[in-house]
């Protein structure tokens, strides 16, 4: 039995086919070769066109069969993980009336903080978990307040993932995993939030009928299989956001698993019981995807927008051509802890949630042109990262999220020693790599919700670790640590 998993991110697009008998991963790919383009015509603002997505998935899709030995048509189910929080709005004929607002877009931070204070901090902490914010019901309400005719235009509000799975079924739904991380779900009365809907005017028929996580959500058109060479009819069944997929993928599902991820974004994801919130917002809490009433399960995540885009431009700005990330890292492990007090402030990607939506940009500080060299702008910026997620993760312990051990990838930053050394040092806990990406854990979900798999214990029976890193004291990091911080907070308040 062949499983299909495609990741919809803002950089590229991911397909992973796994083998479900053994959970082995027969092909991967993603496309573009280059970076995906971000439209900013205004500072702050990012958007891509939906479209773009499906038709890289189509070309993804191609590069999978070019790969596989076998017929791809054998696929039984397809899963889908996408980029989070973004919006894409279609009209009645299902074609989106504008670009997507996408994750990393800031241009609705002041009508969330609005809503958060008309509303009230007791109703949106209890009832919403997290203040409206920058997330996608305030991106619908800017649409509203700002393009008012586009707006009546809109026939349903979709999350990236559920046009994805439109385009390949036909069919307009979301989950209820996907309601939360728009700030549109009521955690008091687990349902969509009508309040949030009658605040920004937003009826409630622009709001897609629920889909489970894991189960049938849709069948592929026969369009939509000529075009990909799959089998008209094959399942849809598994759906939900990159960081939670993430998560997900390392078999990160029960109270007090820890997930990290550095790629286009640095993230740490805990997974909790209990429902709990940072009065300040600065990190959130989802529905993880295996919340039931009867046993719920909550995401509790921390991201950081310019991880990715950071790297990026280092290596597209101080590297030679031709060089690759590889030699970077190697470049940073050539100069010692602390990179001779020059610090990096990776905040250059829009509003942070960490620094309560506060776009400071990315700075460097304390460059010393006698002796930095781009080794050390290398080291500082993976340093930087790091202690911002340090700093996130310490808003995530007085939440309850104390991590013994985190499971990450062993992809992006985490293939950099000096990064996961770093991480593990100043979090005191033990760092677990895996060879697994997030479009294998939408293939494994696709399993799981076509009945293939009968729990995730089973789905991943045949996941290791591949390496692990236990952290060690560094009295020098340390400090260097607790500079940066306060510089950071003289910064933001």
């Amino acid at each position: 039995m062949l499983l299909l998993g495609y990741d919809i991110g803002s950089s590229s697009i991911k397909a992973s086919l796994v083998d479900a008998s053994n959970g082995e991963l027969l092909a991967h790919a993603f496309y573009p070769s280059v970076e995906m383009e971000i439209i900013s015509n205004k500072p702050g603002w990012a958007e891509q066109n939906p479209e773009t997505w499906f038709n890289h998935l189509v070309s993804v899709t191609s590069l999978i069969k070019n790969q596989f030995k076998g017929d791809i048509k054998d696929v039984s189910a397809i899963g889908i993980t996408y980029q989070m929080h973004g919006l894409v709005a279609i009209d009645n004929k299902g074609f989106p009336v504008r670009n997507s607002i996408i994750w990393c877009d800031s241009r609705a931070v002041e009508i969330g903080n609005k809503a958060f204070n008309n509303l009230g901090d007791s109703y949106c902490l209890s009832n919403l978990l997290n203040s409206p914010g920058n997330f996608t019901a305030s991106k619908a309400a800017w649409v509203k307040q700002n393009e008012p005719k586009v707006f009546e235009r809109i026939h349903k509000i979709m999350l990236p993932g559920d046009y994805i799975a439109y385009r390949l079924t036909g069919d307009v739904c979301t989950t209820n995993t996907g309601l939360s991380e728009g700030i549109l779900w009521d955690y008091t009365t687990d349902s969509l939030s009508k309040k949030v809907l009658e605040y920004y005017g937003i009826d409630k028929s622009l709001i897609p009928s629920l889909t489970p996580v894991f189960g049938i959500q849709g069948k592929l058109t026969f369009e939509a299989a000529e075009k990909l060479g799959l089998r008209k009819g094959t399942h849809i069944s598994y759906r939900a956001g990159d960081q939670p997929n993430s998560a997900f993928s390392m078999n990160v599902v029960n109270p007090g698993d820890i997930a990290a991820n550095a790629g286009t974004s640095g993230v740490i994801y805990g997974v909790s019981q209990v429902k709990s919130f940072d009065p300040l917002s600065r990190v959130n809490t989802f529905l993880h995807v295996n919340h039931s009433k009867n046993d719920p399960r909550y995401g509790i995540l921390l991201c950081l927008n310019s991880t990715g885009i950071l790297y990026s431009w280092l290596k597209h700005n101080i590297m030679p051509l031709g060089a690759t990330y590889s030699d970077m890292n190697k470049l940073a492990s050539s100069v010692s802890s602390g990179s001779n007090n020059l610090m990096v402030f990776p905040f250059g990607n829009g509003s942070e949630r960490i620094l309560s939506n506060i776009d400071i940009g990315s700075i460097f500080q304390g460059i010393n042109f006698n002796i930095h060299t781009k080794a050390h702008l290398i080291r500082a910026a993976q340093e930087g990262i790091v202690f911002s997620l340090v700093y996130g993760l310490e808003i995530m312990q007085q939440m309850g999220i104390k991590p013994k051990v985190i499971r990450a990838g062993e992809g992006n930053l985490f293939l950099s020693d000096v990064f996961s050394s770093t991480l593990a040092n100043l979090s005191g806990s033990a760092i677990d790599l895996y060879n697994t990406n997030g479009a294998q854990g939408a293939a494994i979900g696709a399993g799981i919700g076509c009945g293939h798999f009968k729990s995730t214990n089973e789905a991943f029976s045949t996941l290791n670790s591949t390496r692990s890193i236990s952290p060690i004291s560094d009295e020098r990091l340390q400090e260097v640590y607790q500079n940066w911080r306060s510089r950071l907070t003289e910064m933001v308040e």
